[in-house]
């Protein structure tokens, strides 16, 4: 496989990967106030990880294993996601913190709501710069 088609299959994988955490994100939204908040800003987070992952991965911009968004947005050099230092520092949160049991607030389904519609705001700014080859369907 040549190279520029092994850089589109890696970039194609980053997308399936946050196109599938945002699937379970909005399904999860779906159940109300049974919904699994914890998890759905867990998703939303990995959702907006990966999409800016992919988008370095596609620039050949080399990139550490964290989940800091800010940090990772500032990688990309020019992505406007409009996400502000705030909205990074939560969905960060949401990777690490939240994770696994401990001590920290219970997220709200506003909360759940608004990490969803940050993994959007990334997932749409990203997606302009990536070739349509490696982009799946939208999910609403």
């Amino acid at each position: 496989m040549p190279a520029d088609e092994r850089v589109l299959s890696v970039v194609r994988g980053w997308v399936e990967k946050a196109e599938n955490d945002l699937k379970n994100a909005v399904l999860a939204l779906k159940a109300g106030e049974d919904c699994p908040t914890d998890t759905v800003a867990f998703h939303a987070q990995q959702c907006a990880e990966k999409y800016l992952k992919a988008y370095l991965a596609f620039k050949g911009i080399d990139f550490p294993k964290i989940h800091d968004i800010e940090e990772l947005i500032a990688r990309t050099r020019g992505v406007a996601t409009g996400l502000l230092p705030g909205d990074c520092r939560a969905l960060t949160i949401y990777a690490t913190v939240t994770r696994y049991p401990g001590d920290y607030e219970p997220i709200s389904l506003a909360e759940a709501r608004l990490a969803a519609t940050l993994a959007r705001k990334v997932r749409g700014a990203v997606r302009k710069h990536l070739p349509k080859t490696v982009l799946k369907k939208r999910i609403r």
